[in-house]
């Protein structure tokens, strides 16, 4: 197991943002694309004890699962994960491009790639919100949806401002606590995940 969680999307769909605003990783970043050139890995601390393993992998491209741009060279890192977190940029720089289309075209190359990773458990993170009009917001994420087709979880972000990431960690660290339990026998478990019963007072000293 590489991580527990996986970030998938375009390259400057804003993963390294993510991973940067929730864990312990400083990743490069930078306004244009491809600046993960290999796969970095951040550790999500949750509370005590509890935290989570999130591999920021290199943005994938229409024609990855054929060799087009970096991340065909990790998508089976992607394999090794518990989730998929699908980043899509909400708000590009270039109108003329549409994030449908774009998510459409990522889901397509793990399918190309994979059927197994294609199925793998996937949630729809839609980030940027800071850069979409307030007043316009629920419009322009209830469309994304509609036209994507997406029937899974659904989280509105801004990684760079950090709306909405605290209840996406919580809800990811739910998750993979159950997903954890389900895989491994009972004295196996990871400790991370494991809940200490409320203590118990000692019953009082007869004399």
């Amino acid at each position: 197991m590489l991580a527990d969680v996986g970030l998938l999307g375009m390259p400057n769909a804003g993963k390294s943002t993510f991973i940067s605003a929730v864990s312990n990783a400083r990743p490069r970043i930078a306004d244009y694309p491809f600046t993960t050139l290999h796969p970095n890995l951040g550790v999500v601390r949750v509370g005590p004890e509890q935290s989570f393993v999130v591999a920021d992998l290199p943005g994938l491209i229409e024609g990855a699962s054929e060799g087009a741009g970096l991340g065909h060279l990790f998508l089976r890192h992607l394999q090794r994960t518990r989730l998929l977190l699908h980043i899509v940029d909400l708000a590009p720089f270039d109108e003329g491009v549409d994030p449908v289309a774009q998510a459409k075209a990522i889901v397509g190359e793990l399918k190309k790639y994979d059927e197994a990773l294609y199925k793998k458990p996937r949630w729809l993170v839609l980030n940027k919100l800071d850069m979409v009009d307030a007043e316009k917001r629920v419009a322009v994420v209830k469309d994304f949806v509609k036209r994507f087709k997406f029937k899974g979880p659904v989280f509105e972000i801004s990684a760079l401002t950090r709306e909405g990431c605290e209840h996406l960690v919580k809800t990811i660290y739910q998750h993979v606590k159950e997903v954890q339990k389900s895989e491994q026998p009972a004295e196996e478990i990871d400790p991370r995940f494991v809940e200490l019963p409320p203590e118990v007072p000692a019953p009082p000293i007869s004399g």
